[in-house]
């Protein structure tokens, strides 16, 4: 497997993207192009850079302060495969994973396949903040969220009630 993903960037201590001190990882490429995002350049497939995983594991593992992990973007599964392979590592750490996603957990769940990768990426994070962000329902004082339409979506219950769970904040 190559060991190389793409990423726009990288916030080392953010307090904004889950609860906790969390290190963000920005993956670069989205189709959803949402009005309004704020993120405009994660949208190009071949922007960013090309970062070694290990490398980015092993500097989280460095970390005793992070108490958890956010894949953002860009959208991260359109790199299910990377995003699996470091949230497999960062779960053996302890740490609680996010992953923000312009898909719905529905499409995600019915879309799935051996060669996407999403399935395995779901089984392998904790909390999915999913939906596009829409820039008429964007409302002052969420937490966690862009839009009022975005859910964020205890995983693990989720998958086991074949139902979506919502936890609030």
């Amino acid at each position: 497997m190559d060991k190389s993903i793409r990423l726009s960037g990288i916030a080392y201590e953010s307090l904004v993207n889950g609860p906790g001190m969390r290190r963000v990882f920005f993956s670069q490429g989205c189709r959803h192009n949402c009005k309004g995002c704020f993120n405009v350049d994660t949208h190009d497939f071949n922007g960013g850079e090309l970062l070694d995983m290990d490398e980015l594991i092993l500097d989280v593992k460095e970390n005793p302060m992070l108490k958890g992990i956010t894949f953002s973007g860009g959208d991260p599964f359109e790199q299910a495969d990377k995003f699996t392979y470091m949230a497999k590592a960062f779960k053996k750490m302890n740490l609680n994973i996010w992953c923000y996603t312009g898909y719905t957990f529905e499409y995600l769940r019915e879309n799935t396949s051996d060669k996407n990768k999403w399935q395995e990426l779901l089984e392998n994070i904790d909390v999915l903040v999913d939906g596009r962000f829409v820039e008429e329902q964007k409302q002052e004082g969420l937490r966690f969220k862009g839009s009022s339409n975005q859910r964020i979506i205890d995983v693990e219950k989720s998958l086991k009630e074949d139902s979506v769970i919502e936890l609030s904040f």
